[in-house]
């Protein structure tokens, strides 16, 4: 399977949770279950079957962080010398040809992008336009409502 990059700050946030459900969450839904059961009858027990689907829920979420982790190429962007060219993990900031509206992204994986936060994906189609250019240089992005123009005004690795 290919390798999954992601930044060394996605991969901390990844193996914290891991680290809550097996420690916190695991433990109180065992707990919650060994409790329903003493209530009787398994068929007509609701709380038995909320805290089975929680399990559930839990041990399928364990499995897909370990799953990503064990893929993961993490890539400590803070430990790349600096450039003008634009890279996974580098926080960029383009400039709107049309309407001059300055925009600040970090260009992060795909289970780290969160727009409101100014990260997207790598795979997204602004991040596939900036990859690979430098400061100064004008790169055309598709958008549904058509192609949108933006000049990289800088790179900072953060």
């Amino acid at each position: 399977m290919n390798k999954i990059p992601m930044t060394a700050t996605g991969e901390a946030k990844l193996r914290a949770e891991l680290e809550h459900l097996k420690k916190v969450e695991r433990p109180r839904i065992v707990e919650a279950i060994a409790e329903a059961r003493e209530h009787g009858d398994l068929k007509e027990n609701a709380e038995y079957h909320a805290a089975r689907e929680q399990q559930g829920f839990a041990e399928g979420r364990i499995q897909e962080i370990e799953g990503k982790l064990s893929h993961a190429q993490v890539i400590d962007v803070t430990t790349i010398p600096e450039s003008d060219k634009v890279i996974f993990g580098a926080t960029v900031e383009i400039i709107n040809c049309d309407t001059d509206e300055t925009v600040k992204y970090q260009i992060v994986g795909d289970d780290e992008a969160t727009v409101k936060e100014g990260k997207i994906s790598y795979q997204s189609p602004i991040a596939r336009a900036l990859i690979g250019k430098e400061v100064g240089e004008v790169v055309v992005v598709n958008t549904p409502s058509g192609e949108v123009e933006y000049e990289i005004d800088s790179v900072a690795h953060l």
